[in-house]
């Protein structure tokens, strides 16, 4: 592991001072990386009890900061020289200055991140940011509507194995600080006002429209699937033959695709009542987010993926759906696929804005009489033979070590699990979330051949 930095602290163990490292990365323009379970020398010696730690972890972030970091922090396991440590990211936090709750908004409780240390906020900094805290927020904003109600996102919940209780409410911080319900709980109520647009011209320009569809008035959850149903059926494929074989490609870059619509619904300012918009031409798709970028980030900081969500709670909520995975990693990914130039900064938009795949026009290929050959089964290792032998269908990690016998989720991972997918006999459902919680694996043809042949 490299030395510590502004941005990565290491402690060997969980102690005391997990709130004050949190909230000096809180307070930080740039937030940052807690690693539990290394040395200060980079030396990983992981952590004895992980799944403890974590919930101890979680349970302290959320109590024992204000205001509340929820939504601005992600933990997660991490395997380093054969030793699991804890990875706790934190985002820069919208509602500064944080500070740990028990010792006050003053020096002895408030921190910031100088060098490699979290050092104490000089008063003059926590009056400044004080005063410049953006009360405006929509888990500020009192709900027009106080009758709501939430079955789809119960329902929603429930599919992702994570059933609310009846204090899901205060939970989630769908609640004013009186106590009534919020903006935040009206857009992921079963019916609310807001309505997302998906239209598609004819042509280059918006003379032609030939669809105007809304997603809307119901939960925020449930509109943003069907908005992501929608531009996937638009994401069409294009087939080229050649002497080789038939290449194809969609559109747009899947992946890229979908993590720019989530981006733009999560960090849309909600508090102007103006969703993001979602508009597609012949020769491109556009992209429109109300907000520019977060008060003091600046355009390098948003392309190198720092994160400060506009909507921490709605930002939790989708990451525990699954809908996001990590703080920062959705402008990253869309940047593998599409240069700076297609993001847009205005004082009050953003607008991201794809290319499309130029159209091709089918070649039409001499028929060919193939040569017959045997058919090769490749070789793989007995441990792959055997995962090959137990799975059926599509099955989870935990299934999967069950059947095998396995209680070493790391051996499971490195011996087995892993050279199958490299192999290509096996994949995953979900291959642009491989850390999903809902991942499964299943067998791809040339497994299921390979199958068939050791089954002989």
């Amino acid at each position: 592991m490299n030395s510590e930095t502004n941005r990565i602290e290491y402690k060997q163990e969980l102690t005391d001072d997990l709130e004050k490292e949190a909230v000096a990365f809180l307070n930080y323009p740039e937030g940052g990386v807690l690693y539990i379970g290394i040395e200060k020398t980079g030396t990983a010696i992981g952590v004895i009890d992980i799944d403890s730690d974590m919930l101890k972890i979680k349970d302290r972030l959320k109590n024992n900061i204000t205001p509340s970091c929820m939504g601005l922090f992600d933990i997660a396991t991490e395997n380093i020289d054969s030793r699991n440590v804890i990875k706790i990211t934190f985002a820069s936090g919208p509602e500064k200055p944080y500070y740990i709750k028990k010792l006050g908004m003053s020096e002895k409780g408030t921190f910031i991140r100088v060098g490699t240390a979290a050092e104490p906020m000089p008063v003059k900094m926590i009056e400044s940011l004080f005063a410049k805290r953006i009360r405006n927020s929509i888990g500020k904003i009192k709900s027009p509507n106080q009758n709501l109600t939430f079955e789809q996102l119960k329902i929603y919940y429930e599919g992702a194995n994570k059933a609310l209780n009846q204090q899901f409410a205060s939970n989630l911080e769908l609640l004013s600080e009186e106590g009534q319900y919020n903006y935040v709980a009206y857009l992921l109520a079963d019916l609310n006002g807001m309505s997302i647009k998906v239209a598609k011209y004819e042509g280059v320009d918006r003379v032609d429209l030939m669809e105007n569809n809304e997603y809307g008035y119901c939960s925020l959850v449930k509109a943003t699937k069907q908005v992501l149903d929608k531009i996937n059926v638009e994401n069409k494929t294009l087939a080229r033959i050649t002497p080789k074989e038939r290449e194809e490609k969609r559109l747009w870059n899947s992946v890229a695709l979908r993590e720019a619509v989530i981006n733009a619904i999560v960090h849309n300012d909600y508090t102007s009542e103006i969703p993001p918009k979602f508009e597609f031409f012949d020769d491109r798709i556009e992209i429109t987010s109300f907000g520019s970028l977060p008060q003091g980030m600046t355009e390098k900081e948003f392309f190198e993926g720092y994160s400060v969500p506009r909507n921490k709670e709605l930002m939790r909520v989708f990451r525990d759906l699954d809908l996001v995975e990590h703080l920062g990693s959705g402008i990253p990914r869309i940047l593998r696929s599409y240069g700076k130039e297609c993001f847009k900064f205005t004082e009050n938009f953003l607008r991201m804005t794809f290319p499309a795949l130029e159209k091709v026009t089918p070649q039409v290929t001499p028929q060919v009489t193939p040569q017959v050959t045997p058919q090769v089964t490749p070789q793989v290792t007995p441990q792959v033979k055997e995962l090959l032998k137990v799975l059926t269908g599509e099955m989870n990690r935990l299934e999967l070590q069950e059947q095998l016998n396995l209680a070493d989720r790391e051996h499971f991972r490195r011996s087995y699990l892993k050279p199958a997918l490299e192999y290509g006999v096996i994949e995953m459902t979900k291959p642009d979330k491989p850390n999903s919680r809902s991942q499964r694996y299943r067998l791809t043809e040339q497994g299921e051949q390979i199958k068939k042949d050791y089954n002989r």
